[in-house]
């Protein structure tokens, strides 16, 4: 019988605030993290609102205990920042005490760094310090600095499916769990803030000027933002074997690639649909069992409609409280799956469902409205977290009360 999988640790950081308590207390107070970066030179400074972790790579580091990070991204900061919460979370004081996997996600790696001294780099002339951040640009880069900080050796590998990538990591860890192949996988994903990515949302006309809109009929498109999170996923025996805190149950998941087209989901949302449909069958949830949908959200024309028909499919006339928190947090891409996993385990640790912030005016093409309200003592038993990516990855999961 395949092991059940637990969520033993948490740990993040995000525009929102540099921990999970942090983020938690952001989430109650409904403050979100948009506002314009202080730290990219871009000519889109004042233009175009971002979520943008409030440190300087400099403060990153000496808060990551880095006296010299030469060579440390500011993406690999970030996520040794949030891996480094997880463990202690955990309460790992050893993470080589057996063997584990790390499984971590990054669309950008460490184009954060290689993007300002990219003409350096491309002359023969020129030497210096910048070179150390040549190899940095691959995505694995960040996962094994984070490797050579943990000593997790045993099974590591690195994910990038654009939006979904954490989400498709905490998949991967469950499954290497459940085929017995480890007992303790840490999985999420980093991401921070470029030029790149803001230059190129900014292209496909995908980012709003305003701070964006979920669901919203006036909605304009997407806010990016950066962070990182990461989750410690433990197999039933060995959680109960040390004693280990349970903070929720990873049931149920699927990927589907519906592969519409490169950036856009289908109209009717069947690559959604069909995720949040077999990551519930999986779990043993009904529909009616539901009670929190934390939507992909992303506030683009597109991708609103496509979930929320999806969700319509899947629900009928009874679709649970749902809403995107990428009104707190940006939208994070590869970060984003691990992040919004976390507030899916808050929702159900806290009993407490998060505001869709910014909401005004239903949508035209649906029937349905996000919760915008914050929502305490809110009996929260099962959630599904979406994280639905370009080219049409979709991940579903869900995250359950722990029953012991």
């Amino acid at each position: 019988m395949a092991e059940r999988v637990f969520i033993t640790g948490m740990g993040m950081i995000s525009a929102i605030g540099n921990n999970v308590v942090e983020n938690l207390r952001s989430l109650r107070l409904q403050q979100s993290g948009l506002g314009y970066t202080r730290y990219i030179d871009t000519i889109h400074k004042n233009v175009l609102p971002v979520a943008e972790v409030k440190l300087s790579t400099e403060e990153l580091a000496a808060l990551a205990g880095f006296e010299n990070a030469g060579g440390y991204t500011r993406t690999t900061l970030l996520g040794l920042m949030a891996i480094s919460e997880a463990l202690v979370s955990a309460g790992i004081a050893d993470a080589r005490e057996l063997p584990a996997a790390l499984i971590n996600a990054s669309t950008v790696g460490g184009m954060c760094d290689t993007e300002k001294v990219y003409f350096d780099i491309l002359d023969p002339q020129k030497e210096g310090t910048f070179l150390q951040y040549i190899d940095t640009l691959d995505c694995a880069d960040c996962t094994q600095r984070m490797v050579d900080i943990t000593g997790i050796r045993e099974y590591v590998t690195t994910i990038s499916t654009a939006c979904s990538s954490s989400a498709n990591a905490l998949m991967y860890g469950a499954r290497l769990i459940q085929q017995g192949m480890v007992q303790r996988a840490v999985c999420g994903g980093t991401e921070a803030l470029t030029r790149f990515t803001i230059n190129g949302f900014n292209s496909l006309k995908n980012i709003d000027k305003q701070f964006c809109r979920p669901f919203d009929q006036q909605r304009n498109g997407l806010n990016l933002g950066e962070g990182a999170a990461y989750l410690v996923l433990e197999s039933e025996s060995l959680a109960r074997q040390r004693g280990a805190r349970v903070l929720a149950e990873l049931t149920g998941w699927c990927n589907t690639n519906e592969a519409f087209h490169p950036t856009a989901p289908s109209p009717e949302g069947d690559g959604a649909y069909e995720a949040m449909k077999n990551a519930l069958a999986m779990s043993g949830r009904t529909v009616g069992e539901v009670q929190y949908v934390n939507v992909h959200g992303t506030a683009t024309l597109n991708n609103d409609v496509s979930e929320g028909k999806a969700l319509e499919r899947l629900f009928g006339a009874s679709v649970p409280r749902f809403s995107s928190t990428k009104p707190f947090t940006g939208h994070t891409l590869a970060a984003a799956g691990a992040i919004e996993a976390i507030y899916a385990v808050l929702s159900i640790g806290q009993q407490m469902i998060f505001p869709n912030l910014h909401f005004s005016e239903k949508m035209e093409e649906l029937a349905i409205v996000p919760e915008t309200r914050l929502l305490e003592e809110y009996p929260v038993q099962n959630v599904i977290s979406n994280s639905f990516g370009f080219g049409g990855n979709n991940a579903s999961l869900v995250f359950s009360k722990y029953e012991g």
